[in-house]
């Protein structure tokens, strides 16, 4: 485990924080004051250590329910990540195959403070990026025929439904944080934005809220169903039986997760199977809410929604072992929580469409849910579609 102080932060040069879901009133005045990194091996739970650590830096999540006030000139709150494998950690589930980029800590929390004065202007970038070829963990036919166990598995009824997700890594050269930060601008990335550390960092141009206390409610967005963003994918889209099963069969697990940690009988479904642009596609959306539970943390929250519904499956830890068992390579930053936490204020996005960096190469997830009716061929065919603007993007210089 990774703890920098106040000490060893305060050295670093100040500069303007484009963080997912960052205050935006307040970005232009954000000062990171303490920070706590955590990967799997360290042990213990993720999800107390994030609540412990946040009380004892002036956020205080222990009560959810509790109406906060947010301080213009005291603690704003924190960056979070969590990653997929610490969500399954946490959730008792197996964490899956190791990570391709170990230099990515599991936990990331930057508590940040309000400085006197706007960041100056960021310093301009030495130039030279060069993005090399990308290179899957898996070929296409081991794809589909992962996609084939799986309708295995559900014949025999160990689950209804499976996510699987692939991996790509490309060598590059030059600083990959302007490359990773042009991702928030894509259209609909709800939760674009970066975040980065001592030899690591991620870049996020995901849609899809995982988790988010909004009026006083628990809510949450799962996206499922996807396709090309022309006048013909929305009609297919919306008369699909298989893809509006997929979701619906979401839905009701999200509506589990938060009764979990609801008021008895406060869980509804306010919108469903909305459909909605994210950059060349067409995706389909529903909106879950409840009211917290008294008393409800932030650490009894996170346990009950990560890993997130729609890229696990259902059941949840039944997915989380036919993932272990299929995906080649874990998950790293993809398929976890990103976006910001603070007094009153709790929004996290579900990390899709995001990429991450170490110190030699990009990486990059993508995949989908797997029914009973999925075909193997479009199944890898609609990963590449949702990987397709992120590569492009990663490339330009």
């Amino acid at each position: 485990m990774t703890r920098n102080g106040p000490d060893g932060v305060e050295a670093l040069p100040r500069m303007a924080v484009d963080l997912p879901a960052a205050p935006a009133g307040c970005r232009d005045r954000l000062v990171e004051r303490a920070r706590l990194e955590w990967r799997v091996g360290d042990g213990g739970d993720p999800t107390t250590l994030v609540e412990d650590f946040l009380a004892a830096h002036g956020v205080d999540l222990r009560d959810l329910a509790r109406p906060a006030r947010h301080d213009p000139d005291g603690v704003c709150g924190a960056a979070l990540h969590l990653s997929a494998a610490a969500g399954a950690y946490a959730a008792g589930g197996p964490t899956g195959a190791p990570t391709p980029a170990p230099a990515l800590p599991d936990l990331v929390v930057v508590v940040h403070g309000h400085a006197d004065r706007p960041a100056p202007p960021a310093a301009a970038r030495p130039a030279g990026w060069w993005l090399g070829d990308w290179r899957d963990s898996w070929t296409p036919g081991d794809h589909a025929a992962a996609v084939t166990a799986v309708r295995a598995a559900i014949g025999r009824g160990d689950v209804y439904q499976v996510n699987l997700v692939g991996h790509a890594a490309a060598a590059y050269t030059g600083d990959p944080l302007p490359a990773l930060a042009r991702l928030a601008a894509l259209p609909g990335a709800r939760y674009g934005g970066a975040l980065s550390g001592l030899g690591w960092a991620l870049g996020c141009a995901s849609p899809e809220t995982l988790i988010a206390v909004e009026d006083g409610r628990l809510v949450t967005r799962p996206i499922k169903g996807t396709r090309p963003a022309t006048e013909a994918g929305r009609r297919e889209l919306l008369a699909s039986a298989k893809e509006r099963a997929e979701h619906v069969m979401i839905v009701d697990l999200e509506r589990n997760d938060l009764a979990r940690v609801a008021r008895t009988g406060s869980v509804r479904v306010d919108e469903l199977f909305a459909v909605r642009r994210w950059c060349d596609l067409w995706q389909a959306e529903s909106t879950v809410s409840a009211a917290p539970a008294d008393g409800l943390g932030l650490a009894a929250l996170l346990r009950a929604v990560c890993p997130g519904g729609s890229v696990t499956g259902a059941p949840k830890l039944a997915a989380l072992a036919q993932i272990a068992d299929l995906e080649p390579v874990g998950r790293g930053a993809g398929m976890g929580a990103l976006g910001w936490v603070g007094p009153g204020r709790v929004d996290l996005g579900l990390t899709i469409r995001t990429a991450a960096a170490d110190a030699e190469r990009l990486h990059l997830w993508a995949g989908g849910g797997i029914t009973w009716g999925s075909d193997p061929a479009a199944e890898v065919a609609e990963a590449a579609a949702k990987a397709a603007p992120i590569r492009a993007l990663l490339a330009t210089a």
